[in-house]
């Protein structure tokens, strides 16, 4: 399930470490999940981590108190805007954040980039990110994977999260993961537990797979897309021409 990788030939990115974009919404476990990657994988690969939040350094502060690495290689980003803006709208103060810890630390392996947890549209500029893992978790309901969006349809990894907490919150994660694999056409779907290593050992082997084909030169970024269309309810009595621009039927509305 986790042997879909999105490669071709490109050695323009080779050169420098892998960045990897972590988003997902609020409390689905990215910071957790982060803190996972830097303990199962910092003996192998050096790596550094940059969190979002709008007011506060509070991801970052968790992280370094989670001695999962040094804590000069974790940085804090105030985007001071929704989440999404600073990830795929305007990365610049994301970019310059990872490119100042790959000059600092060079070389690194991998720079994370955590986004300061957004809605179901949330996705990472390729400008940022060379992949993404997209976090939903059981907690949040078993119809998250159904109601689509861009990360879980089209990010690089879905993760489902906490699923030993699903019989604590009445899902059912067999049919949830389902769910998911049938909205993502063949891309990998990852079902994540902190109490079973097993699935850790999966995602620090597909983490493995992803460097290595960033390092040969064989791994693109992809753009899962914007977020969803939509309509406005104005919009129902006026005509669409009215400099919107959306380039999209509004039938499916969100």
């Amino acid at each position: 399930m986790l042997d879909n990788l999105n490669t071709t030939t490109d050695t323009a990115t080779a050169a420098r470490g892998l960045r990897l974009g972590v988003a997902g919404p609020v409390g689905t476990g990215k910071s957790t999940l982060i803190a996972t990657i830097c303990r199962e994988l910092a003996s192998e690969f050096e790596i550094a981590v940059v969190t979002n939040d709008i007011y506060t350094d509070e991801d970052a502060r968790l992280l370094r108190a989670a001695n999962v690495l040094p804590i000069e290689r974790i940085v804090a980003v105030e985007t001071g805007a929704c989440p999404h803006t600073a990830i795929r709208d305007d990365v610049t103060p994301n970019l310059i954040a990872v490119e100042d810890l790959e000059r600092e630390f060079h070389p690194l392996d991998m720079v994370i980039v955590e986004s300061g947890g957004d809605n179901l549209t949330a996705t990472f500029s390729p400008a940022l990110v060379d992949a993404q893992i997209f976090c939903i978790d059981v907690a949040g309901g078993g119809d998250v994977a159904r109601k689509g969006g861009p990360g879980i349809e089209r990010a690089d990894l879905l993760v489902v999260n906490k699923i030993d907490l699903a019989p604590y919150v009445d899902v059912d994660a067999v049919q949830m993961v389902a769910d998911a694999t049938a909205a993502r056409d063949g891309l990998p779907v990852l079902a994540l537990s902190q109490k079973d290593h097993a699935t850790i050992d999966q995602l620090s082997a597909w983490l493995r797979k992803v460097i290595a084909a960033h390092r040969a030169g064989n791994h693109v970024p992809q753009d899962p897309g914007p977020m969803a269309p939509h309509f406005h309810a104005d919009e129902e009595d006026h005509d669409h021409d009215h400099g919107h621009g959306h380039g999209h039927s509004h039938s499916h509305a969100h």
